[in-house]
């Protein structure tokens, strides 16, 4: 019988009236059926991957990270792991599709590559989601698996990327204080956890049996959720530190010289962006000489500052010496310069003393793919041809940013180096007793970018109880305090200067004392529920790994 009926895509009562009659109903059928049952869940995942973004800066309207983990929540609830993957994989590429539209500048095909490649551990995620909610205590199980995909795109592949972390979109919310407590890891676990109690909350009340044990549950859920985002009130913030001897205050200039023009030739000419920042510099000082600033103690530019290697540029050499000398203080100068071997460079921050030149330097531990250098060269260069921009590779640093600048001991990073926890971890944990972040976004300038970056630098100023100075070729360079208040900040596109002075701090956060055990513990715990849940399932059915309720449901979604 099966045979005479027409491939055709057919309602959903005709297929119900075939499975009376005892018929299968065809597979393109069977497809169609599963397809548009699907499609309302797939828009409302669409719909929570628009809201995850628009939760990010520039749009940075936190609450939305709540609503689009409640919602990824109550979309796996009860579904099977392949229904759990797909409503993942709509959310995170909407998601990271919108969040990391500024890489178009370097090419669509990065922007897409790197978009699916960043969904594809949201829909991992989403299996795990959806496995879990079988368990009791589901929520708690559902944040630990936001924090193991976090964890996980913070290290793989290439080095990671770990852009699009909820506790990027949570730098000035309720929830930014536990970043003193356990670090970025905890603020993403602190909001899973409030979202997935905001969904159990909906679960329950929608419950017809027993209402009144039902809407007891929901409130109790929704009374977690509160107390989930409001326990980082109670968190004192590091508003006062402890020194060891050393200075408790530097006055610390910061140079903004700005590039010729945004984008992948920010460059210009040779010598125009370091020109800048040599011009920038004397504003600076004329600025002191008039009185309108305090004389600074030391002087920080930002990342590529200077766009030729000042070691083998005469006249480079000569224009930092001059601009150093003019301060009369040490400067923190970044340049790209000469690498191990003719095929690679070095993304350094170089201490200027203004009367010996060149001296101590960090060099960037973690060069960006694609971006600063080519991975799988020999290959990909055959057939991407615009990968031929990069010539040369950067070579990474195997050292930590710590720099004695003048009175300053800080802990210096490069660019996206920011986003990555460890290194920022290790320049306070060995030493730095100020942040300074040397960046250039010069290339993403009229995009989300910068703000980003700049939300990422807030958070770190609270997670380690440190002063974070950013100084930045085209903007945003800021001074933020160690409670992630912002005290000065320069605006885009635009040459300027700051002289701010910055507390220098020797005390610990709880979050830089225990590292990254939080976010490992939490990853192992999410990990290990999924397993339970597997296993549980598997005993009960007797091997398989669906149930069969499981498996008619399957075909239903």
């Amino acid at each position: 019988m099966a045979a005479n009926v027409p491939l055709t895509l057919e309602s959903d009562d005709r297929s119900k009236d075939l499975a009376e009659a005892g018929v299968r109903p065809p597979r393109l059928v069977r497809i169609g059926t599963r397809i548009r049952r699907g499609l309302p869940r797939t828009a409302l995942a669409l719909l929570c991957g628009v809201l995850l973004a628009l939760s990010f800066p520039s749009v940075g309207i936190w609450p939305l990270s709540l609503v689009a983990v409640a919602g990824l929540s109550l979309l796996t609830h009860g579904r099977t792991a392949r229904q759990g993957a797909w409503t993942g994989l709509v959310l995170g590429l909407v998601f990271m599709l919108w969040l990391l539209i500024w890489i178009d500048v370097i090419g669509y095909d990065a922007w897409a590559l790197l978009s699916v490649a960043e969904a594809l551990f949201v829909a991992l995620m989403g299996a795990g989601l959806a496995i879990v909610s079988r368990l009791r205590f589901w929520p708690l199980w559902t944040a630990c698996l936001w924090v193991a995909q976090e964890w996980a795109r913070d290290r793989v592949p290439l080095g990671g990327f770990p852009w699009g972390r909820l506790a990027f979109a949570n730098t000035s919310s309720p929830f930014t204080p536990l970043a003193a407590l356990g670090g970025a890891p905890l603020v993403s676990f602190a909001v899973a956890l409030s979202g997935a109690l905001l969904a159990a909350a909906v679960l329950a009340l929608r419950t017809r049996e027993g209402r009144e044990r039902s809407g007891r549950l929901g409130l109790a859920c929704a009374a977690g959720a509160v107390v989930a985002g409001v326990v980082g009130y109670a968190i004192p913030l590091p508003t006062a530190g402890t020194t060891a001897g050393g200075p408790a205050y530097a006055q610390i200039g910061v140079v903004q010289g700005n590039v010729p023009h945004a984008g992948m030739d920010f460059l210009g000419r040779p010598m125009q962006v370091l020109d800048n920042h040599v011009a920038a510099t004397f504003d600076l000082m004329n600025k002191v000489d008039a009185g309108k600033l305090p004389q600074p103690q030391l002087v920080i530019w930002p990342e590529n500052s200077s766009d030729v290697n000042p070691y083998n540029t005469p006249e480079a050499y000569a224009a930092i010496m001059q601009a150093a000398g003019r301060t009369g203080v040490p400067m923190l100068v970044g340049a790209l310069v000469d690498g191990p071997d003719a095929q690679h460079v070095m993304n350094e921050g170089i201490v200027w003393d203004p009367k010996t030149g060149p001296g101590a330097h960090y060099t960037k531990q973690h060069p960006v793919p694609f971006g600063e250098y080519v991975p799988f060269r020999s290959i990909l260069m055959k057939y991407i041809t615009r990968l031929q921009r990069v010539a040369r590779d950067f070579y990474p640093g195997d050292t930590t940013g710590i720099l004695q600048v003048g009175p300053a001991r800080i802990g210096d990073v490069i660019c996206f180096e920011v986003a990555y926890d460890g290194i920022v971890h290790d320049a306070v944990a060995k030493g730095g007793r100020v942040l300074v972040v040397q960046t250039n976004n010069a290339t993403y300038e009229h995009t989300d970018q910068p703000d980003q970056q700049f939300a990422m630098s807030r958070l770190r100023a609270i997670e380690h109880g440190r002063a974070v100075v950013i100084a930045a070729t085209s903007g945003i360079s800021a001074v933020i305090a160690p409670d992630g208040s912002v005290v000065q900040r320069t605006q885009l596109a635009t040459q300027d200067e700051l002289d701010v002075r910055v507390p220098l701090r020797d005390s610990l956060t709880l979050a830089d004392r225990v590292g990254a055990a939080p976010e490992w513990a939490l990853s192992l715990i999410g990990l290990g529920a999924v397993g339970f849940a597997v296993w549980t399932r598997r005993r009960r059915s007797g091997g398989d790994a669906d149930s069969p309720a499981e498996r008619s449901e399957a075909t239903t979604a």
